[in-house]
């Protein structure tokens, strides 16, 4: 790839890292919910989750499910039932918590977790790289399925770093509200549903035309 060509790559992959989406309001919800621990083990478990999209849309593997409606579908539903699983759960757990509690290191790790599957279970994700990331390979460059991974590693990197800075601030806010436990705990219901409610979203994503 050619500098010129790299270059605008990045300036449009940070243009769509920064623009506030799902993922972005996924890690906020997850702050907001249980604290900076929790949203950092999102940020990097949406990441893992990204990379899965990557090497199996290097690989093909991602065309080969958006060219089936039943596999689109099926991953589709898991991943929007999921989603509203994790957000009901999130509400019920919202009053089980302490304002002041720590988040704890298996509770970490749980959270990371679920931040894998979020992502890896969006086929939106799958479509949104596919549709993005070929424009920038240069076919007289060679190994066209390793461009496509390292763009997309970029890609992935990017959107952490974006995350991230979304986790701090969520994160400020909610530390001003831990003097109010009745309205901690009314957020993060709030947050609970709101991950529920991108469920849903997901459940109503039509597969993108061919």
């Amino acid at each position: 790839m050619n500098g010129t060509n790299f270059t605008l790559f990045l300036l449009a992959a940070l243009v769509i890292a920064a623009v506030p989406g799902p993922g972005i309001f996924y890690v906020a919800a997850r702050t907001l919910s249980g604290g900076k621990s929790a949203g950092i083990a999102s940020t990097f478990g949406t990441a893992l989750g990204g990379l899965v999209h990557v090497i199996a849309g290097g690989l093909g593997v991602s065309a080969i499910i958006l060219a089936s409606a039943e596999l689109f579908t099926v991953l589709k539903f898991t991943g929007a039932l999921y989603l509203v699983w994790l957000g009901l759960k999130t509400f019920r757990e919202a009053r089980d918590l302490l304002p002041q509690q720590a988040i704890a290191v298996d509770k970490q790790q749980r959270v990371f977790r679920e931040g894998v599957l979020v992502e890896a279970l969006n086929p939106k994700t799958a479509a949104f790289f596919l549709a993005f990331i070929p424009q920038f390979i240069d076919p007289a460059g060679g190994y066209p399925a390793l461009q496509f991974i390292t763009l997309g590693l970029i890609s992935v990197a990017l959107n952490t770093l974006v995350d991230v800075v979304v986790v701090m601030m969520a994160a400020t806010a909610r530390a001003g509200l831990t003097r109010n436990p009745n309205l901690l705990q009314r957020l993060r219901q709030g947050s609970g549903l709101f991950i529920a409610g991108l469920g849903i979203s997901l459940a109503l994503a039509r597969r993108p035309a061919s």
